[in-house]
């Protein structure tokens, strides 16, 4: 059985419930997951409960209802996040792991690993133990190999994930590691998974070769109830009859998985296939079907790698998949995030004297677009604050009371939100970043409510029109506006009005208690808002790979032609280009155009060199 403890428990209460246990013969270990301590029970067939329902203390008990207790999502409902270094696996930003299959040299494994951080990897693998199937394979360079990857780790920033084989092998991973790999040979090595279960070490839990889901995580409930909390699953393909490929990989295990356990999944197309060509089409499946992240073998020279050189990609093509994911990732409303490492830098390097999280603000209430973006370009380590006005986020940025703001800069569907790139520019402020958000809308309204009650519906002016369609057939119902859908949707759950509802996002119905009547109502599956990250100074968090700029060009004849073809003579790609009306001055223009280039760069001085000759008005928003 688990017993949940409650939060204020005393000691003496405490000593209570474990002299109950003993009293009953029952084994028992006590572990302090991030919702509260938990005492896992391990006892007689048949035991009941009732020798502990008069005890103080005690929050909630758990009999045997799974053969995976700790693991199943059925006792932790919300999802587990796993900290690797300053890498969260499970959250809202894809995590890639990549790397060699084994370690060879120093100088190999640091120019794969710089490679691989240019596109978008956030954690490093090599295997310096390898469990091989012929004796006389290599067999990895062992403690060496290990010290190679921790000299990587501090040359490149990244945090290192490597196999462990054997349970005589658990001090070397504290010195070295930041992730413990189980192989799949090993899944049920039940001494190695209570080793890795006593350690304070993530670890990625392989699926065995031939093994069952159930079998799986009752290998993840091993190390759990070990007193780890911090597990990733890994799916690496089953062995099966098809020859065309090494193992089969189980897709349909990711929906599974997510159903039964609260432990984040990582899917490995490498393995699973064997062959190159192959793992960039699982990849990019996988990231489709929900999988938390990903681990690519990446070789410089496959041809000559000591293990598994046909399953590598070379860095080019790693490079390519990494730019295909970041355009699937928001329509499974997560992303992926180029400058991962070098954010959590700034962030973990900024001397805040009063020990204070950096803060970021943003327009809207919790649960509204604008949050979610925020959580997704700035994770768990910068505080969040709504605030009523994209205006007072840039007041808040500007008189320094926040670090950083985020505003819709850009809506598919309806075009440019020009007042406030306007805001930007009065305010002197710079775009740091921008993140894209696929917007997808629900009817909601209180539990019970059916679409035939409703006379009502709240939401903002930007949720209406984007749900023009739908909303174009129940010309019966009253519009009633809201600043955002976040408030819309909180404003529906107070008024207890059983002819009520709300156009608004899933996020926001569920965390203010409403029932989805409908989803999927926008009028475009294609809707998504482009928001910009701002900041009182020009600073990156990652390449700099894009840049923003306005000019206004001469009242002349071919002035605007002029400036477009510097660019093409330099052969910059532009991104966007677009005229706007200089506020206060009718029939004057602006032209808004992104570039794919870094601007500040002493390489693109030439260009901006040009566009001043011929231009009246020239400034940079922003390089990113």
């Amino acid at each position: 059985m688990i017993i949940k403890l409650n939060k204020n428990i005393s000691d003496s209460q405490k000593e209570q419930i474990h002299s109950a246990l003993k009293v009953e013969g029952v084994a028992f270990s006590e572990i302090s997951p991030s919702d509260g301590d938990i005492i896992i029970a391990k006892g007689r067939a048949g035991l009941g409960t009732n020798f502990l329902n008069d005890l103080a203390g005690i929050e909630e008990l758990t009999p045997d209802k799974t053969s995976f207790k700790l693991v199943s999502r059925e006792n932790h409902p919300e999802d587990t996040l796993v900290k690797v270094g300053p890498v969260t696996i499970g959250g809202e930003r894809i995590v890639v792991i990549s790397g060699p299959c084994a370690v060879e040299s120093h100088e190999q494994t640091l120019s794969i690993a710089k490679e691989i951080k240019k596109y978008g990897a956030t954690i490093l693998r090599g295997g310096a133990f390898k469990p091989r199937s012929s004796p006389y394979s290599f067999q990895g360079l062992e403690e060496d190999g290990l010290k190679i990857l921790a000299d990587v780790r501090e040359e490149t920033g990244m945090p290192i994930a490597t196999e462990m084989t054997a349970p005589s092998q658990a001090d070397m991973m504290m010195k070295y590691v930041d992730m413990i790999q189980i192989g799949a040979r090993n899944m049920q090595n039940f001494e190695l998974l209570k080793c890795v279960g006593a350690l304070n070490k993530p670890v990625m839990l392989k699926r065995g070769l031939s093994a069952t889901i159930e079998e799986w995580l009752m290998s993840a409930e091993y190390i759990m109830a070990g007193g780890n909390t911090q597990v990733v699953i890994c799916e690496r393909g089953i062995r099966t009859y098809e020859p065309y490929t090494r193992n089969t990989l189980d897709l349909s295990a990711i929906p599974i998985v997510k159903n039964l356990t609260h432990l984040p999944i990582l899917i490995d197309p490498s393995h699973a296939t064997g062959i190159r060509e192959k793992v960039a089409p699982m990849a990019r499946a996988a990231i489709a079907a929900g999988a938390d992240a990903l681990m690519i073998e990446v070789h410089n020279n496959p041809a000559q790698a000591a293990s598994d050189g046909a399953q590598s990609l070379f860095p080019e093509q790693f490079g390519k998949l990494m730019r295909d994911i970041y355009v699937i990732a928001p329509v499974v409303n997560k992303q992926v995030d180029f400058g991962y490492l070098e954010k959590s830098d700034v962030i973990d390097s900024t001397d805040k004297s009063d020990g204070q999280k950096l803060k970021a603000v943003f327009q809207g209430a919790m649960g509204a677009p604008d949050h979610k973006a925020s959580r997704q370009y700035f994770g768990e380590d910068v505080e969040l604050s709504p605030l009523n006005s994209t205006r007072q986020v840039i007041e808040h940025v500007t008189d320094g009371k926040s670090d950083y703001g985020l505003i819709p800069l850009e809506h598919s569907m309806s075009g440019s939100v020009h007042e406030n790139y306007d805001l930007v520019i009065e305010n002197k402020l710079h775009i740091i970043g921008e993140i894209t958000l696929r917007i997808e809308y629900a009817l909601a309204a209180a539990k019970g409510v059916t679409s035939a009650q409703i006379t009502s519906v709240t939401s903002s002016p930007t949720a209406f029109h984007h749900c023009d369609k739908y909303m174009e057939t129940r010309n019966d119902w009253q519009l009633l506006y809201a600043q955002d859908t976040a408030t819309a949707a909180n404003q529906v759950e107070q008024c207890k009005d059983k002819t009520s509802a709300t156009i608004t996002t899933k996020e926001a119905a569920d965390m203010y208690g409403l029932e989805i009547i409908e989803e999927g109502i926008e009028t475009s599956p294609r809707n998504y808002t482009r928001f910009a990250v701002i900041a009182k100074e020009q600073q990156s968090h990652g390449p700099k790979k894009k840049s923003s700029i306005i000019y206004q060009t001469p009242d002349k004849p071919g002035a605007l032609l002029k400036t477009l073809s510097i660019f093409a003579e330099h052969n910059v790609n532009l991104l966007k280009l677009e005229s706007r009306p200089v506020d206060g001055r009718p029939w004057e223009y602006m032209f808004y155009v992104d570039i794919e280039a870094a601007a500040d760069d002493d390489s693109f001085s030439p260009v901006l060199d040009a566009l001043k000759e011929h231009t009246d008005y020239l400034h940079i928003l922003g390089v990113y």
